[in-house]
């Protein structure tokens, strides 16, 4: 093994999972959407984050290794990539494109209305509300798709592959050793894992604080427009 090469690899991984990660907002955007819509708790937002980025990552690096490991050529495992960031790209255009459309239908739903009552003595009373809003009652319908929503960013992101990680990071560092292959994988992960997380977390608590931006009845369609926008960049190329 090559100390000076294998360090090369190690910084390289470093800044490849940074750039891969900064410059790709499906990384990060259906994270920060889906949390202020469904008002996670910080907690829970950093949790479903880190979990879908250790999907993202580790479907390349099982795939990687089992591609070194039976001698399989670059060539062919990037093209098997390239099939499963196409369907990611389609399975995260078709949630957003469902999610903003139950989100026109919710809103509808929500439109203010006005009830008439009539008190003792033949007074007329009128109150206005909103559906959602001003009952507290709870909606079936929201509950399910606050608790499927994770699960479907999940499963995209299982799909999604690591673009750069194994033909420039793993292949290389196969020529080295197996450890060199394991030690850029994991600096490659953590690097991606740790830019998610950070990024998620400060447009969630810079957006807590901007009053502004609450969209009310809106918002899930607002949410919705976000990760189709998301799902177009990656079916593009951006």
């Amino acid at each position: 093994m090559e100390p000076t090469t294998l360090m090369a690899l190690v910084g390289t991984a470093a800044f490849l999972g940074f750039i891969h990660t900064l410059t790709g907002p499906d990384h990060y955007l259906p994270f920060v959407a889906m949390s202020r819509i469904g008002r996670w708790s910080l907690a829970r937002t950093i949790t479903i984050t880190l979990l879908c980025g250790v999907g993202h990552v580790l479907g390349s690096i099982v795939l990687g290794f089992v591609g070194i490991g039976l001698g399989t050529a670059v060539a062919r495992l990037e093209w098997f990539e390239g099939i499963r960031g196409s369907l990611a790209g389609w399975l995260l255009l078709g949630f957003g494109v469902a999610y903003t459309a139950w989100g026109v239908r919710r809103a509808v739903r929500n439109r203010p209305h006005t009830h008439v009552h009539v008190h003792e003595g033949g007074v007329l009373h009128a109150h206005g509300h909103t559906h959602f809003k001003d009952h507290a009652h709870v909606h079936t319908e929201d509950n399910q798709a606050a608790s499927m929503t994770p699960w479907i960013l999940f499963t995209i992101f299982v799909f999604g592959p690591c673009e750069p990680l194994i033909p420039l990071l793993m292949f290389p560092a196969a020529s080295l050793s197996w450890a060199g292959v394991a030690l850029v994988s994991i600096v490659f992960g953590i690097t991606t894992l740790t830019t998610m997380t950070t990024i998620v977390v400060i447009a969630c608590l810079g957006l807590s604080r901007a009053s502004f931006l609450r969209l009310e009845r809106y918002g899930h369609v607002a949410a919705g427009l976000v990760v189709t926008a998301c799902g177009a960049a990656v079916k593009l190329g951006l």
